[in-house]
């Protein structure tokens, strides 16, 4: 084999053998980042309620909130009844019209409620942009794993083919 072929033999090896390490290390984080969601959101306790849920979500009745689908359904939940709750206005909308009237009780507790309903829709929506992320992980570290064993294969067919030819 001549000096070439050698080196382009040793980095596919050394690149591929990287990669055949990385990947699975990258599907054991991604696995043991959707076990984590799962038991921070299993220990919130939420359950869909029973009845009233509109009828997109109606298929979640009763159940609890313990994955990242689970966590977009119920934020969606969330997101209707604030929108009855405020009158469809925002946080901040609900405070401008706060300060506008210089402190009227009835709109400070409606801003509370708007508050804690945008918080946590928004923690309930972080848990399932971290699903995804967990998803996004796993298959990646599994085509990384693809890739460098596909990479020390033609290492080692590169060196095979060099070595008879010489």
């Amino acid at each position: 084999m001549d000096g070439s072929h050698r080196r382009a033999s040793t980095l596919l090896a050394t690149v591929g053998t990287a990669l055949a390490v990385a990947g699975p290390v990258m599907m054991l984080r991604g696995r043991s980042g959707r076990k984590e969601i799962r038991n921070e959101l299993a220990a919130q306790k939420i359950t869909f309620p029973e009845h009233g849920l509109p009828a997109a979500l109606a298929s979640y009745a009763g159940r609890s909130v313990e994955t990242g689908p689970d966590a977009h359904a119920y934020a969606e939940f969330i997101k209707g009844n604030l929108a009855l709750a405020t009158g469809g206005r925002t946080y901040a909308e609900i405070t401008g019209e706060l300060h506008a009237a210089g402190g009227d009780e009835k709109l400070a507790k409606l801003r509370q409620t708007a508050f804690m309903g945008q918080s946590l829709r928004a923690s309930l929506m972080s848990a399932y942009q971290a699903w995804h992320l967990t998803t996004l992980v796993t298959g990646l570290g599994a085509a990384l794993t693809g890739l460098g064993a596909a990479l020390v294969a033609t290492a080692d067919a590169l060196a095979t083919h060099s070595t008879t030819r010489s």
